[in-house]
């Protein structure tokens, strides 16, 4: 009864088989929307195929993505062709993707812009860091194809324009996958081992497929980090590639890079004839104004009469001298002038001086505020006495003296009102010599009539 049962393990393998041998599922071809994407560190891509009613989990090895020409990315539409299959572990069936293209847009152009973007965050295409082109070179290399149509285009230019200059082929590969390696290398051995003042990298026009070794990452890094000024020239004037993005300067085609890096020599002559007959002219004109100058000088009074004209200077030194005798005269009287001037206002303001008339004002003052202060004490003095008058004669004392007493309760209240006190109550007398301490013996108090 129990061989019935089979373990989850030999039921996963039997339908691993199964699915195995199926001809249908050993490749499938799939269009659907990227999900969950994860680019596992080993290089293995993890992610899920959806449309709008399901979906399957895929994963695409290090192996069979390496060589893919874009960046996959969640919500991205994509093409794929791989294999049915079941992952033990979990039970669970899934694609494993051998292809990937995107769906409705060449995998190559979107290799190409999500590089370019990359790269431009980087700053790799900013202005600030890209070299000026040198105006008279004496070596310029060129990176490209021996066999090409480039390379001919651009040696005829630049033998036409400037054949003084040194040139140096470094020959690279310019077509297939091994371009970006070719090149980058053939940049870095330039910068290490030769002279050159400019390096021209480029080939003739293409397809993408043909021209897409320029648009590779590891020749992008190798113009960013030459020494050496870079012009790109890389297919005809409508094509774009990173390289021309990374370069100190884009060309349109071989033959304008040519023309760029070199001067034209026909030009250069022209210029120095022209040059030099302006210099000639200013020369002349120069020359010219010389000699006019030299004649007026030599019919000059000085030149015809030396010794009038030195007699006649000797005069004026002696005329001069004496006006400056005087004028110093002048100075040194204004100066005593002023000299005195300022004893005077020093000895007005001599601190002696200035002392001996702030002790007399501070005399004055003190006189005045005693004065001010006895007057002022006098008057005090006499209203106190008026006041003290007013209230001797206001002192119940001297009321008292004549025979008054004032009577005041045992609480220390003076007794106003019969009804303040009772029978036996203990007050006290106030007489002017004296108190005296009794007892109510009797109350009469009178009627108002």
């Amino acid at each position: 009864m129990n061989d019935r049962y089979l373990t989850v393990t030999a039921l996963t393998k039997y339908i691993k088989r199964k699915l195995s041998h199926d001809p249908h599922l050993k490749e499938v071809w799939l269009r659907g929307e990227i999900s969950n994407f994860k680019h596992h560190s080993r290089g293995h891509m993890y992610l899920s195929l959806k449309d709008e009613h399901s979906r399957i989990q895929a994963v695409m090895f290090a192996g069979n993505n390496r060589l893919l020409k874009f960046r996959p990315e969640n919500g991205m539409n994509v093409l794929v062709r791989g294999e049915i299959n079941i992952y033990e572990p979990m039970g669970s069936y899934q694609l494993y993707i051998q292809e990937m293209q995107p769906d409705g847009i060449g995998s190559l152009y979107l290799a190409f812009e999500q590089l370019k973007g990359k790269l431009e965050k980087e700053g790799l295409f900013s202005t600030d860091r890209k070299r000026p082109i040198p105006s008279y070179p004496n070596h310029i290399g060129i990176i490209t194809s021996p066999t090409g149509a480039a390379v001919r285009d651009i040696l005829t230019t630049i033998n036409r324009r400037y054949p003084i200059v040194k040139v140096t082929i470094i020959p690279v590969l310019v077509q297939g996958k091994s371009t970006a390696a070719s090149v980058s290398k053939a940049i870095q051995y330039v910068n290490e081992n030769m002279d050159c003042d400019v390096l021209i990298v480029g080939r003739g026009g293409g397809s993408l497929e043909d021209l897409w070794g320029f648009n590779e990452e590891l020749v992008a890094r190798a113009i960013s980090q030459s020494e050496i000024p870079i012009i790109s020239a890389v297919g005809h004037e409508t094509d774009t590639t990173i390289s021309d993005f990374t370069a100190d300067l884009r060309a349109a085609t071989p033959t304008g890079a040519a023309e760029i890096a070199v001067p034209s020599l026909v030009e250069i002559k022209e210029s120095i004839l022209t040059l030099k007959s302006r210099l000639q002219r200013a020369m002349d004109s120069k020359q010219s104004e010389s000699g006019k100058h030299l004649n007026r000088l030599q019919k000059s009074y000085a030149f015809k009469y030396p010794e009038q004209l030195m007699k006649q200077k000797e005069q004026d030194l002696d005329r001069l001298m004496e006006q400056l005798s005087r004028k110093l005269a002048d100075i040194k009287k204004q100066g005593e002038d002023r000299l005195s001037f300022l004893q005077n206002r020093l000895d007005q303001t001599h601190p002696s001086t200035e002392i001996e008339r702030n002790q007399k004002h501070l005399r004055d003052v003190t006189k005045q505020l005693q004065t001010q202060f006895e007057h002022k004490f006098f008057n005090h003095q006499e209203r106190f006495r008026l006041k003290i008058e007013k209230l001797s004669l206001l002192n119940p004392l001297d009321t008292m003296k004549r025979g008054y007493a004032i009577p005041y309760t045992n609480s220390g209240k003076v007794l106003k009102d019969v009804k303040q006190v009772k029978i036996e109550d203990p007050i006290m007398v106030k007489l002017h010599n004296g108190s005296l301490y009794c007892r109510i013996a009797e109350i009469e108090e009178e009627k108002d009539e």
